[in-house]
C-alpha cells in the first residue's frame, strides 16, 4: 500500500484547511485508516481513526469537534477536514494505515496556522 498525501499548507486562527490521502492498491477498502501529526520538538500524535467502512470515527480530544475524518472507498481516498484551526494545530500530518499495525504512511504534509 503506497498513500500518497495532498492538501495543507497554511492557514488562519479560526480558518479551515483540508487534507487528503490516496491509496494506491485494491486492498484500500478493507483497512482502518488514521491521521497523525508531528509538531516541531513534539512526539508523533495520534489525531483520528476512520473504519474500513467509513461508519465508525475517533478523535483525539485536542480536534474533537474541529476536525472530520472521512473516506470515499470508490476513489480510494482518505480526508481529513480542519476547521476552527488552532496555532496549537501546527504540524507534519500523516495518514497511515495497516492490517494490525500502522505499517504505511503517507510522506508528511505541513500544515501552519498563524494566529
Amino acid at each position: 500500500v503506497q498513500l500518497a498525501q495532498s492538501g495543507g499548507g497554511t492557514g488562519q486562527a479560526g480558518g479551515s484547511l483540508r487534507l487528503s490521502c490516496t491509496a494506491s492498491g485494491n486492498m484500500f477498502n478493507y483497512l482502518n485508516m488514521g491521521w497523525f501529526r508531528q509538531a516541531p520538538g513534539k512526539e508523533l500524535e495520534w489525531v483520528s481513526v476512520i473504519n474500513s467502512g467509513g461508519g465508525t470515527t475517533n478523535y483525539a480530544d485536542s480536534v474533537k469537534g474541529r476536525f472530520t475524518i472521512s473516506r470515499d472507498n470508490a476513489k480510494n481516498t482518505l480526508s481529513l477536514q480542519m476547521n476552527s484551526l488552532k496555532p496549537e494545530d501546527t504540524a507534519v500530518y500523516y495518514c497511515a494505515t495497516g492490517w494490525a499495525l500502522y505499517k504505511y504512511w503517507g510522506q508528511g504534509t505541513q500544515v501552519t496556522v498563524s494566529s
